[in-house]
C-alpha cells in the first residue's frame, strides 16, 4: 500500500471535507430534533437510517459507481464493537433529544474530551499537557454551570446525553486502538458499520417496545407530505453525515474533525436559542455555555499546539478516489 505524508494531500479537498463535515453535523442535530418532535421513535428512525446506507452503497457497488469491497468476515468480526459502540452513541443521543434543547444538548456532548482524557489517563497513555487538562475541566465547569440555569431541566433527557457522550467514548478509544480506518475508504467504513448494526438495532426496536407501534405510526404519518420531506432528509442527512465525518478523518485528521466538530457547536449553540424552540434564556444558562464554548475553543488549540510540535506522521492512502 502506498504512503504519504499528510501534507500532500490537496488543499481543497481538505478544506472541502472539513467544510462538509461541520455543516452536515451542524444540519443533523436539527434534522433530528425537528423529526423528534414529530416521531418520537428515535431507535427505528436510527435503523431506518443505517438501513438507507448499506442499501444505497450495495446498490452503488451493482451499478459499479462505486469501489467498495465486498463483506470481509475477518474485518467485520475487528469492526463489530466499534459498530456497536457507534449505534449505542447515536441511540442515547437521538434519545437524549427528546427532552433536551439543542444548547444543552451540544454542551453535554462537549464532556466527551473529559470522558477520553479520563479513559486515556486509566489506560496509561501518559498525562496530557496542562492546557488540555485545563481546558478539559473548564469545558466540564460550562456544563454544570449551564445545567444550573436550565429551567427545562429534563432528568431522562439528561442521562441519554451523558450515556451518550459514554459511548462516544468507548468508540473514540477502540478507534484510536483498533486503527479502523487503515486499508478502508470512507464507503467501505461506512457500509460495514450500517451492515453490522442492523441485527443489533432490530433487536433493540422489538426489546424496547418500539416495533410495531412505530412501523404503525410511520405509515400513518407519511401522509403527511411535511413529514415525509423530513424523513427522507434525515435518513439522507445521515449517510451524509457519515460519510463526511470518515472522509475529514481521513484526509484531515482526527484533530481537525474535533476542531471542526466544536466550531460547529458553537454555531448549533447559537442557532438552537432562536431554532425549535424549548430554550428558556437564563443568566446562569448564557454564562455556562459561554464558558462551555471557550474551553471547547481551548481545548482544540491546545491539541492544535500539540500536534505541531510533534514530528510529521506518515498516513495510509486509502481513499478511494485516490487510487
Amino acid at each position: 500500500m502506498e504512503n504519504r505524508s499528510e501534507t500532500e494531500t490537496s488543499p481543497f479537498l481538505s478544506l472541502f471535507s472539513a467544510l462538509s463535515y461541520g455543516i452536515a453535523s451542524m444540519a443533523m442535530v436539527f434534522i433530528n430534533k425537528g423529526i423528534l418532535m414529530q416521531y418520537s421513535h428515535s431507535m427505528t428512525l436510527l435503523t431506518l437510517q443505517q438501513l438507507a446506507t448499506a442499501l444505497l452503497i450495495h446498490l452503488g457497488q451493482q451499478m459499479g459507481y462505486t469501489k467498495a469491497r465486498g463483506v470481509d468476515m475477518q474485518t467485520s468480526k475487528r469492526l463489530l464493537p466499534i459498530s456497536l459502540f457507534y449505534n449505542a452513541n447515536v441511540a442515547f443521543a437521538l434519545a437524549s433529544l427528546k427532552g433536551v434543547n439543542i444548547p444543552m444538548y451540544i454542551a453535554i456532548k462537549r464532556l466527551t474530551p473529559l470522558a477520553v482524557l479520563i479513559a486515556g489517563f486509566s489506560s496509561g497513555k501518559g498525562k496530557p499537557t496542562a492546557q488540555v487538562t485545563l481546558s478539559v475541566l473548564l469545558t466540564a465547569a460550562g456544563v454544570l454551570v449551564a445545567a444550573l440555569g436550565d429551567f427545562s431541566f429534563d432528568l431522562f433527557g439528561y442521562s441519554m446525553a451523558l450515556t451518550s457522550v459514554f459511548f462516544q467514548t468507548m468508540y473514540l478509544v477502540l478507534v484510536e486502538k483498533s486503527g479502523a480506518e487503515d486499508g478502508l475508504s470512507s464507503v467501505e467504513i461506512m457500509f460495514y458499520n450500517s451492515f453490522l448494526s442492523l441485527p443489533f438495532l432490530m433487536f433493540l426496536i422489538i426489546v424496547t417496545g418500539e416495533f410495531p407501534n412505530s412501523l404503525s405510526l410511520l405509515f400513518a404519518k407519511s401522509n403527511s407530505l411535511s413529514f415525509l420531506l423530513m424523513l427522507i432528509l434525515s435518513l439522507v442527512m445521515g449517510i451524509v453525515l457519515n460519510y463526511t465525518m470518515f472522509l475529514c478523518t481521513i484526509v484531515n485528521s482526527a484533530l481537525t474533525t474535533t476542531i471542526v466538530g466544536v466550531l460547529k457547536g458553537v454555531g448549533s449553540t447559537t442557532l438552537g436559542f432562536v431554532l425549535l424552540g424549548g430554550v428558556q434564556v437564563h443568566a446562569l444558562n448564557v454564562t455556562g455555555l459561554i464558558i462551555n464554548t471557550a474551553g471547547g475553543i481551548w481545548y482544540s488549540f491546545a491539541k492544535y499546539q500539540q500536534k505541531k510540535r510533534k514530528p510529521p506522521r506518515l498516513t495510509s492512502d486509502v481513499e478511494a478516489h485516490r487510487k
